[in-house]
């Protein structure tokens, strides 16, 4: 959600800045602009892709060795030119780039409108601006001294950066709750949203925390103070994420890619953490806190979106595995209806970006009243991983579709291992069962190899359906939380309208739906509830609906009935989400070709959700 590029150095910085902005597409946005100061500052930005803006700046000047760029997902104002980054301040002086949401904004509007600023854009990011260069003159200060203070008066979340004409050898940056990370050149810096535009150049890299503040020189050391004025010896990470891994490497998409290498992240995510043959499951980020999960008196999972089904897998695994009350939450509702928690309960907060806003915010308020938060997420160095007290990190590798695929498999693999482990330690499982699944556990990664082959049958469905204008989408026990994932992965790429429901609950409304002219997806693995399964999808045949049904290989009852049949293989019911989600990314995907969208980014998407 919205992208930021900033260069300061010897280079040119207009490729730099432009190739960047195309590296962070899949993050959602709907305009995109670019600043330069070469002299004089100069300006462009339009509504629509890096293209369109890549397309403007051709045949005008693009000097410079400074400059910042952004791409904007609309909160204030409606996508087009004027509302795009970045904005100037009232001289045009002054160039800012902006994610996140200033909450006051109204008020330091009005206050600013009456000292005589002007606005052209309906954004919060142009009164930052304003107010920066307003504090500045009056105070007269200097521009450092004027964004801190600045900062000390909105109130919301900000990733900002920010030039001066008169200050051609620094960029300035401040952070609080939208991720922003500095990675340090020989003689130049490069600021971004997460690391995906730097890894080229450097892989080391600076986090900046909330409340904190960088002036970033043409050459030099890099300085970080918080807003309050305190000086902070900035931390460098090194980046182990490679330039390939956020490349297409052939695929005609990147979410075709990242469905196609779930069989490797799978099996990173088990990787030294998992010995089947020794019984041994070792999660070192959370073994100081594997007592406290073994007693706790209840687990709340917060998550959003496809996190938030992750969770709903890990709400089965834990009760039944290590017998553990679980209550999963939509992170967005959970901070704002008076939760009861207590010092006894365990938060797990899911979020593959981990900067979800929503997440973040609920990791904070559980925080404060005593709990303890563990967090999986896919981002080495984010918010959530350093504001929860422990926490696991999946491995996936960076995941640029916005529909989020290897993310998922991932995050229930890491559920997995931490039921099992908490299981086994609370002596839940018998020695028998705890080793079946484990060595189960180990051979998931060659069964969804097996699945992918299903992917010819799948386009064959594809073509068949690509004009439907709703799907519903079934399933019982671990594999209800499968249905509302392939329902929303059709709905996020597609535009098609689909439900996931349990089974059992057709009869309880949405069965009124069903007709000859509805695709119904039935997930019916021979495991669990498979009979009851078996009736749903009789109660759907009896009314004229289409089932197409994914079962497991050799199945012939369901073969019988169903109009479209999708076999993988036969695991363990508690691994089942692992391989039965495959087919239902790769219907999605296909059916979403078909009709000529944007798969790897759909309209009004984001990829990292830095906003509430």
């Amino acid at each position: 959600m919205c992208g930021i590029v900033g260069y300061i150095g010897k280079r040119k910085a207009y490729p730099i800045l432009i190739k960047g902005l195309y590296r962070l597409e899949y993050r959602g946005y709907d305009s995109a602009g670019v600043a330069l100061l070469d002299g004089e500052l100069k300006l462009y930005k339009t509504r629509g892709k890096v293209a369109d803006l890549d397309k403007m700046v051709n045949g005008h000047s693009a000097e410079g060795t400074l400059g910042i760029a952004h791409t904007r997902w609309a909160t204030h104002g409606e996508p087009n030119d004027v509302n795009a980054h970045p904005h100037f301040s009232q001289s045009k002086k002054l160039a800012l780039i902006h994610n996140g949401i200033i909450e006051n904004y109204a008020s330091l509007k009005s206050e600013l409108i009456n000292r005589g600023y002007h606005f052209e854009s309906d954004t919060d990011t142009e009164v930052l601006v304003h107010l920066i260069e307003d504090i500045q003159q009056n105070e007269r200060i200097s521009l450092e001294e004027a964004v801190r203070m600045a900062m000390n008066q909105v109130i919301g979340a900000y990733a900002i950066v920010l030039l001066s004409e008169e200050q051609p050898d620094q960029l300035i940056a401040a952070k609080k709750g939208s991720p922003l990370v500095i990675g340090i050149g020989r003689d130049e810096f490069f600021i971004a949203s997460d690391p995906s535009p730097i890894v080229e150049y450097t892989k080391d890299v600076v986090y900046l925390e909330d409340d904190e503040m960088a002036i970033i020189p043409r050459s030099g050391e890099l300085s970080v103070k918080t807003i309050r004025n305190q000086e902070k010896t900035p931390y460098v990470y090194h980046l182990e994420m490679q330039l390939s891994s956020i490349e297409k490497g052939g695929y005609p998409h990147f979410m075709l890619k990242e469905i196609y290498e779930q069989p490797r992240s799978i099996k990173d995510s088990m990787r030294g953490r998992l010995n089947a043959g020794k019984g041994i499951i070792s999660l070192g980020g959370i073994i100081d806190y594997e007592q406290k999960l073994v007693n706790c008196q209840r687990i709340i999972i917060v998550a959003c979106g496809t996190s938030w089904h992750a969770g709903l897998v890990g709400e089965y695994l834990f009760e039944d595995l290590a017998r553990i009350p679980v209550e999963v939450e939509y992170a967005s509702e959970f901070r704002y209806r008076n939760p009861v928690i207590g010092e006894r309960d365990v938060v797990i907060a899911i979020s593959q970006s981990g900067e979800t806003a929503d997440t973040l915010a609920a990791v904070q308020m559980a925080r404060s009243k005593g709990a303890t938060i563990l967090g999986i997420c896919n981002v080495v160095g984010s918010s959530i991983a350093r504001a929860t007290h422990a926490g696991s990190y999946t491995h996936a590798g960076p995941e640029i579709g916005v529909a989020s695929t290897k993310a998922f498999t991932a995050q229930v693999t890491i559920l997995s291992l931490m039921a099992l482990l908490v299981a086994r330690k609370k002596g839940s499982l018998s020695t028998s069962r705890y080793f079946q699944l484990l060595a189960e556990m180990e051979s998931i990664p060659a069964l969804v190899e097996r699945t992918l082959k299903v992917n010819d049958t799948i386009v064959g469905i594809s073509r068949i359906f690509q004009h439907a204008q709703n799907f519903l989408y079934l399933g019982r026990g671990y594999n209800f939380p499968v249905a509302l994932e392939g329902a929303l992965k059709l709905k996020e790429i597609s535009y098609i309208h689909a439900e996931g429901y349990p089974a059992a609950e057709m009869k309880h409304g949405p069965i009124a739906l069903i007709d000859e002219e509805m695709p119904v997806v039935v997930i019916a693995t021979k495991k669990g509830s498979y009979d009851k399964v078996v009736s749903n999808i009789q109660e759907v045949k009896a009314r004229k609906g289409i089932i197409i049904a994914v079962v497991t290989e050799g199945d012939h009852e369901v073969r019988s009935m169903a109009d479209h049949v999708i076999e993988i293989p036969e695991t363990d019911e508690v691994f089942v989400p692992l391989v039965a989600t495959i087919p239902l990314q790769l219907l999605s995907y296909h059916i979403a070709v078909l009709r000529g969208c944007n798969v790897d980014q759909p309209r009004n998407l984001a990829k990292s959700v830095t906003v509430e």
